[in-house]
């Protein structure tokens, strides 16, 4: 309560000026609004929500007169630091409705120090705004000030909210007194990364580590809030805020407050579909939609799609982000299928989502991330975000059913000759053999013959560096005929070499290979024949006549690489390989 809280802020005091006496105002004023998440700011550790453990070790340090001279509290936004902090102040200095009393976690509200601290007006209990006072100076005057005694409580309560944002000569400067303070001073630091804090500060400080609070406990605590308030508003609108409140109760109540402002015109029940558009929620089932045109591999829908989420205002990168987003959650429920009933997701994505997630594979899903990962930062350095976004779904579209690689690779050993299109979006037949991709791998074009590479490539990809080092640098092949692979290994080669590969082929695969040490000299490595190539190739760009004259015009310049312009396709390629395979680098050398 503010000194002159019957008054408006602003407005003079009353009794006569000295003007003379002010005309009589008889308008009747408005009391001044306080939002929820002030007016219902936890004034004691019983009002504090989903912090059991914080409340219970602080109840049970006041019990045994353990109070440690300096807390760290952390977490994310809006979960209690602060109002922690302001409770402990409380609570260290009430001395009861007869002002006999000492601490205790149960603060009367009372008191002349209750009643000071909770109007953010007594002298004995500072807070400072790390982010607004970051220099040592302003470290200096709380040292200063620790000097001297309280001047009415108990315990004089320095409380330092988003202390990472100190400096580093800031934090020097408040070791010394964070270590060995005065017994009447007591510290509170409030951090929303932790991280950021030296380890010196830490090692000094008692940290509490605030969690999220869970989305039921938040649904409870807003449907007592909107009782209190008079405000009829639906279950499943309330579930809708707890959700988007992602943990945090003061965002929850400032989504609470701007839903009544939005249904405060007709006076009827706020419903899940109003609060669900002011959320941006009604547009979930674009989403969902746009997943199954991908799945479905119909290109035209899912762009149907994306023009009617793009008219209705929605960001096309926005848009891929929540198809990444669904991914994810798709491979968190095919890998935990309990999620499908949890009481935290929304109804669409326990119906919805659960029936995507038993019709997908944790390869396919895979691949999308993957996909999706690199398509959304390609719509952020493309000139057209929309075009970019569309030419990743029409990418997602066409490779749909591909087969992912260990598949491919197995039925090319038992099948040699095959032609596996992938669902229309493959090369045309007789483009000829394998050919490189821009960005990523090599893609094989009808009639698909496997190679030694495709073999070095499935190496990298199970993400076996030593097997793919070696198969890239120790193998001289002699003969290549799957499942029947000759080869010399250079001296050194671990003894493992050998068996891995095989297992590596027959889980792969399903059939045995054979691999055959040979005493013949064999092919030079991998990493020797694009030494070679790539020498060759910069011998033959510096005898170049216009390379020569650059050279002769200005004396001492020298030429570091050669780039050559990516040939034009034969064929259309399907680009998702490049997020599934090992970059051009790999076979091309670094040129």
């Amino acid at each position: 309560m503010g000194l002159f809280d019957d008054e408006t802020e602003g407005s003079p005091p009353p009794g006569p000026s000295l003007f003379g006496d002010a005309p009589e105002d008889n308008t009747p004023k408005a009391a001044a609004y306080r939002v929820l998440a002030r007016k219902y700011r936890p004034k004691t550790f019983g009002d504090l929500i989903g912090q059991e453990a914080l409340v219970r070790t602080l109840r049970n340090a006041f019990a045994m007169n353990r109070i440690a001279h300096a807390f760290m509290l952390t977490g994310v936004r809006g979960v209690g630091k602060t109002t922690t902090a302001r409770i402990l102040a409380r609570a260290l200095n009430c001395t009861g409705p007869d002002g006999n009393g000492g601490p205790t976690p149960d603060p009367c509200g009372v008191c002349e120090n209750c009643i000071a601290i909770l109007a953010d007006r007594h002298p004995d209990v500072v807070e400072m705004d790390a982010a607004s006072n970051t220099g040592v100076d302003d470290v200096r005057e709380i040292i200063e000030a620790t000097r001297f005694r309280p001047l009415s409580a108990r315990t004089k309560v320095f409380i330092i909210d988003e202390v990472h944002m100190l400096s580093k000569a800031a934090f020097n400067a408040l070791l010394k007194t964070l270590e060995e303070p005065p017994p009447h001073i007591k510290f509170v630091l409030a951090t929303t990364e932790i991280r950021k804090v030296p380890i010196t500060v830490l090692s000094r400080c008692q940290r509490f580590d605030l969690r999220r609070v869970a989305v039921d406990v938040l649904s409870a605590h807003f449907t007592r809030i909107a009782a209190a308030e008079h405000i009829a508003i639906a279950s499943t609108a309330i579930d809708h805020i707890a959700r988007a409140a992602d943990g945090s109760v003061r965002d929850g109540l400032s989504l609470l407050d701007q839903a009544i402002a939005r249904g405060a015109e007709d006076g009827a029940e706020i419903s899940a579909a109003m609060v669900a558009d002011m959320l941006g929620l009604a547009d979930r089932g674009f989403v969902f939609d746009l997943m199954d045109a991908v799945v479905a591999g119909e290109a035209a829908k899912a762009l149907a799609i994306a023009d009617d989420a793009y008219e209705r205002g929605a960001d096309p990168g926005v848009l891929l982000s929540d198809l990444l987003a669904l991914a994810h959650l798709l491979t968190r429920m095919k890998s935990v299928p309990t999620l499908a009933s949890s009481s935290t997701l929304p109804e669409a994505e326990r119906t919805r989502g659960a029936a995507l997630a038993q019709m997908l594979s944790i390869p396919f899903l895979g691949r999308l991330w993957q996909m999706l990962l690199k398509g959304i930062q390609e719509v952020e350095t493309c000139p057209d975000r929309r075009a970019g976004a569309e030419m990743i779904l029409i990418r997602l579209c066409h490779v749909a059913d591909m087969p992912p690689p260990g598949e491919l690779l197995k039925k090319l050993t038992e099948n040699p000759g095959a032609s596996f299109s992938g669902g229309g979006a493959g090369p045309a037949p007789g483009s000829g053999g394998a050919r490189a991709v821009a960005g990523g791998g090599m893609v094989m074009a009808a009639p698909r013959a496997l190679t030694f590479q495709d073999v070095v490539a499935l190496a990298a990809n199970k993400r076996d560096v030593m097997l793919y080092a070696h198969l890239r640098q120790s193998v001289h092949l002699v003969r290549f005929a799957p499942p029947v692979i000759e080869m010399r290994l250079a001296d050194g080669t671990p003894r493992d070499t050998v068996p891995k590969l095989a297992a590596m082929l027959e889980a792969e695969t399903g059939r045995r290979w054979t691999i055959a040490l040979s005493n013949l000299p064999g092919e030079p490595t991998i990493d020797e024949a694009e030494g070679v190539a790539t020498a060759k190739a910069r011998d033959e760009a510096l005898n170049h006549p216009l390379v020569q004259a650059i050279l002769a015009e200005f004396p001492g310049a020298k030429v570091e690489n050669r780039h050559t312009a990516p040939e034009p396709e034969e064929a259309e390629i399907p680009a998702d390989w490049a997020a599934l395979v090992p970059p051009d680098e790999l076979y091309e050398g670094d040129e």
